[in-house]
């Protein structure tokens, strides 16, 4: 078994959800493994990661609806609202995904299916700086 590791940053646009998959699957093949997992994790409390379809951009802003309906803004009793109304909301929406993801890698390549990609999901409005740690083992 052989490890390799390597972080990057990513610009978001604010809330919402930007795909990743290119600069993972780049990771990846410069790992030189053909076997094994890659673990992606976003080092951030407001923000997370999703795989999701990425063939049509309506289903991500779907889900991008769906939490806003699910954690709203407007809630009155959070308490944790120095840096804004978006900051509670924020940490609750990535406590209810993930920040990691684990993909299998079989011949060289991510196992993702068809319609799959890896997205980072901003849970913020204003624009960040996301660090992004992937670690790739196998042989």
């Amino acid at each position: 078994m052989s490890a390799h590791t390597e972080t990057f940053t990513i610009r978001t646009r604010g809330k919402g959800t930007t795909e990743i998959t290119r600069e993972i699957a780049a990771i990846v093949a410069r790992s030189g493994m053909m076997n094994g997992v890659v673990t992606v994790f976003v080092r951030h409390t407001s923000a997370s990661l999703v795989i999701m379809e990425n063939a049509d951009p309506s289903a991500r802003r779907d889900l991008e609806r769906f939490f806003d309906q699910l954690v709203p803004e407007d809630t009155r009793w959070f308490a944790h609202t120095e840096e804004g109304p978006d900051d509670m909301p924020s940490h609750i929406r990535m406590a209810l995904t993930r920040t990691s993801e684990v993909i299998p890698i079989i011949d060289g390549r991510m196992t993702l299916g068809t319609w799959q990609g890896i997205f980072l999901f901003e849970h913020r409005h204003a624009p960040h700086h996301r660090e992004i740690a992937v670690s790739v083992v196998g042989e």
